[in-house]
């Protein structure tokens, strides 16, 4: 469906634009391709974030690639990466940094952690405590850290890319409500298909794909694509639209929590990269609909009876954007 092509803006200026960001993408998604086989959907939101500047979350079983997929858009973008595995043990300054004093010259000094790097990767995020997992909130909100009373900003971009296992499984801690919250989408990479499976044989015996993998764009050009999404126009009628859609979370009968208002904007950014990505300078419902369910239901709560029923966060976000009406021709 379309809603036309009134956009305002700076016409053919942003046309431009959007395909040099389309053109970037390609390349990115060419480089993870040759490490992760049969997933573009997957490696669509994945783009999608990071040109919306938010944090991806991809939850699965262990052995399906999720830490491959992370470290293959980390190696595709020339720029700092860090890794960070995180473990019952480990300490939130062992994510943010602490200052060490130096005896010798009667002064501290700060000591970076890992998160001031441009993408982070967080490996089983959820089996660390909750008091280490709240040590991301405040980088992932603000982009900054605060350690001793003083505030470091960091580099754009700044994207934390973390896995997880589900919840019910052994050693993993649930991630609280405020920490999903920060993610912009989650996705689960799932099982490959049998062909993909059978590639992968060949191509990860000998060596890992990812020593061959070469960077095909950088920080700097990251930077600028970011800036040219945020010129992606969205209509009065989408905006409505989106708003109508995540206050129908907050209403329906099958959830006790619906999505914040922090969805409402990760939802409008995401929609603007995706579009993007399509070539379009400007977002449509289809946009949207493609975002909702790995925008929204990751957030949400389903109530006792949606619970009995069996019905998962995902499914409740599906109806929902089922009765929904769609926007007309703006």
């Amino acid at each position: 469906m379309s809603l036309g092509t009134h956009h305002g803006g700076r016409g053919g200026g942003v046309q431009e634009d959007v395909g040099e960001i389309v053109a970037v993408a390609d390349r990115v998604r060419g480089a993870i391709e040759t490490v992760i086989e049969g997933k573009p959907e997957v490696l669509r939101i994945a783009l999608t974030v990071l040109l919306a500047e938010g944090h991806l979350l991809i939850e699965d079983v262990p052995g399906v690639g999720k830490t491959m997929l992370a470290k293959a858009l980390g190696r595709a973008v020339d720029c700092s990466v860090q890794r960070v595995q995180f473990t019952p043990d480990l300490l939130p300054s062992d994510i943010t940094g602490v200052s060490v004093y130096h005896q010798d010259r009667r002064e501290f000094e700060f000591n970076p952690g890992p998160v001031f790097a441009n993408i982070v990767l967080g490996d089983e995020i959820n089996r660390a405590s909750p008091k280490t997992q709240a040590a991301l909130l405040e980088c992932m909100a603000e982009r900054q850290v605060s350690v001793d009373g003083q505030t470091r900003a960091l580099e754009r971009p700044f994207m934390v890319v973390a896995t997880q296992n589900p919840s019910d499984m052994e050693g993993t801690y649930a991630l609280p409500e405020a920490q999903r919250d920060r993610f912009m989408a989650r996705v689960s990479v799932g099982y490959p298909a049998p062909q993909a499976e059978l590639d992968m044989i060949d191509s990860h015996s000998s060596r890992s794909p990812l020593d061959t993998l070469v960077p095909v764009t950088d920080a700097a050009q990251i930077r600028d694509l970011t800036d040219r999404v945020r010129a992606v126009h969205v209509a009065p009628g989408m905006r409505r639209y989106v708003v109508d859609l995540v206050n129908s979370t907050r209403t329906s009968p099958d959830l006790r929590l619906g999505a914040s208002p922090r969805a409402t904007l990760h939802l409008v950014r995401a929609a603007r990269a995706y579009a993007a990505l399509d070539g379009r300078h400007y977002v449509v419902p289809d946009d949207v609909q493609a975002l909702a369910v790995p925008v929204l239901a990751h957030r949400l709560l389903p109530a006792p009876e949606a619970q009995m029923e069996r019905l998962s966060p995902e499914q409740i976000v599906a109806k929902l954007v089922a009765r929904l009406p769609v926007p007309g021709p703006q």
